[in-house]
C-alpha cells in the first residue's frame, strides 16, 4: 500500500512536538504584531479582534490538532487537509465581503464628506463676493465720510 492511500485511510493529524511548537510561535509573533500594530496606530481596535480570532484559532490549531479532525467530521469531510482548507478558503471570503462592507461605507462618507465641503465653500465663496462688492461700493461714494476732502 502506497502511504497516500493510508493517508487517505487515516485522516488523522499526525504533528511532531517541534511542528506544534512552530506553529504556536508563529501564532504568538502573529498576535504580538497585531498588537504592535494598534500601538503604533496603523490598525484600528474595532479590526483587529479578526485577526486576533485568527490568532487564536491559529494557536487552538497549535496546541490541539484534534480539533481538525472533529471539523472535518462536522464538515462530512474525510480528509483534514479538505476541511483545513474549506475552512481557510471560508474565512478569506469572509473578511473580503467584510472589508467590501467597509470600503463601500467609507467610500460613501467619502462622497458625502466632499460635497459638503463643496457646499460649504461655494457658501464661502458666495458671502466674500458679496462683501467684496458691498465694500467696493461704499468706499468708491463721495459721501463715505472716511477720507477727508482735498478741496476743504
Amino acid at each position: 500500500m502506497s502511504a497516500g492511500a493510508i493517508a487517505a485511510q487515516n485522516p488523522t493529524v499526525h504533528l511532531t512536538s517541534q511542528t506544534r511548537i512552530l506553529a504556536a510561535i508563529l501564532a504568538v509573533v502573529f498576535m504580538v504584531m497585531i498588537l504592535d500594530l494598534i500601538r503604533r496606530g496603523r490598525l484600528q481596535e474595532r479590526y483587529s479582534v479578526v485577526w486576533f480570532i485568527a490568532g487564536v484559532g491559529m494557536l487552538a490549531g497549535a496546541a490541539f490538532p484534534g480539533l481538525l479532525e472533529i471539523a472535518a467530521k462536522l464538515m462530512g469531510v474525510r480528509d483534514t487537509n479538505v476541511a483545513l482548507f474549506s475552512i481557510v478558503l471560508l474565512l478569506l471570503l469572509a473578511l473580503a465581503l467584510n472589508f467590501s462592507v467597509i470600503m463601500s461605507r467609507q467610500a460613501a462618507q467619502i462622497t458625502r464628506l466632499a460635497q459638503e465641503r463643496a457646499l460649504e465653500k461655494a457658501r464661502e465663496d458666495e458671502r466674500l463676493r458679496r462683501d467684496g462688492d458691498g465694500q467696493s461700493a461704499s468706499s468708491g461714494s463721495p459721501a463715505g465720510g472716511s477720507e477727508p476732502s482735498a478741496h476743504a
